[in-house]
């Protein structure tokens, strides 16, 4: 027993240190003060109903991930949408009112020619797609956050989708050496030359969720960059709320440049801002 719980302190300690080396690296890339976002110029009830009365509809990618489910929720609970399909690999399951008239799209993600039509019709689509190199491995990764991503987005332009937004990730860049962000970035260029009339990048740092299945190493984690952004900086990480939050109350802005990129403490000002 006693060595089980040297054993277990010298691994906490140990991710311990590692979390405070990725904390001090992620305070040293911080990003720049938000310029826009502070707030939003106009009442938010304002712009809510100027929206709905457009009588748009919308598409999710990812809906059965963290930030697709809030993402979801939060579009339902605003209703500026006439109508949201959800796009999966497989039907969910909800329960109460407030789902009924959602649509849902079941396509194969490797054949998505055959299933063009699920991408038409849509003004806005939302991508919270994603999975992780140790969950699919290397090749997997690629082929969920970029392949499907790009495809997807290929699709809903040709099917008159005008304005996109892309949950991506803080360091996204297409010449990094580490995959993660090399696929990231890249996905996000290659989304770019589309020509979508809008598109909105966000690029949110640690994703802050207590998720109802949760190892000791990742609970941790999410622990320390709450407790250390909280005193430090707001660029290190940010609540998954406040993500779906921003990524609802920017599809209801008009900025002047065709694509925008809104790194963490931009979502975090937005998120703010838009808090009911």
């Amino acid at each position: 027993m006693k060595l089980l719980v040297t054993s277990v302190g010298k691994v906490t300690g140990l991710l311990t240190v590692i979390i405070a080396v990725i904390a001090a690296v992620l305070n040293y890339f911080d990003d720049p003060e938000p310029i826009k976002y502070e707030s939003m110029t106009e009442d938010v009830k304002t712009l809510e109903e100027n929206f709905r009365q457009q009588n748009k509809s919308c598409f999710i990618l990812g809906a059965s991930g963290e930030t697709g489910r809030l993402l979801l929720q939060e579009l339902l609970d605003r209703n500026i949408f006439s109508k949201i399909t959800l796009v999966g690999r497989r039907q969910l399951t909800f329960e109460g009112k407030a789902y009924e008239n959602l649509v849902q799209e079941v396509v194969d993600f490797e054949k998505l020619d055959d299933y063009a039509a699920a991408f038409q019709g849509h003004d806005v689509g939302y991508c919270c797609l994603g999975t992780t190199r140790a969950k699919a491995g290397a090749d997997g990764f690629i082929r969920v956050d970029h392949d499907y991503v790009l495809k997807s987005a290929e699709l809903a332009k040709s099917g008159g989708c005008t304005q996109f937004h892309l949950e991506s990730s803080r360091g996204a860049d297409k010449n990094s050496n580490f995959l993660y962000l090399k696929v990231k970035g890249q996905v996000e260029a290659d989304i770019e030359a589309l020509g979508f009339d809008r598109y909105a990048i966000y690029r949110p740092g640690v994703l802050l969720v207590d998720r109802q299945e949760s190892r000791p190493g990742e609970w941790m984690a999410r622990k320390f960059f709450g407790a250390f952004s909280a005193v430090f900086s707001s660029s290190m990480s940010i609540p998954i709320p406040a993500v779906a939050k921003a990524m609802v109350s920017n599809t209801l802005l008009q900025p002047e440049q065709k694509t925008e990129i809104l790194e963490n403490k931009d979502i975090a000002a937005l998120g703010k801002s838009s808090a009911k």
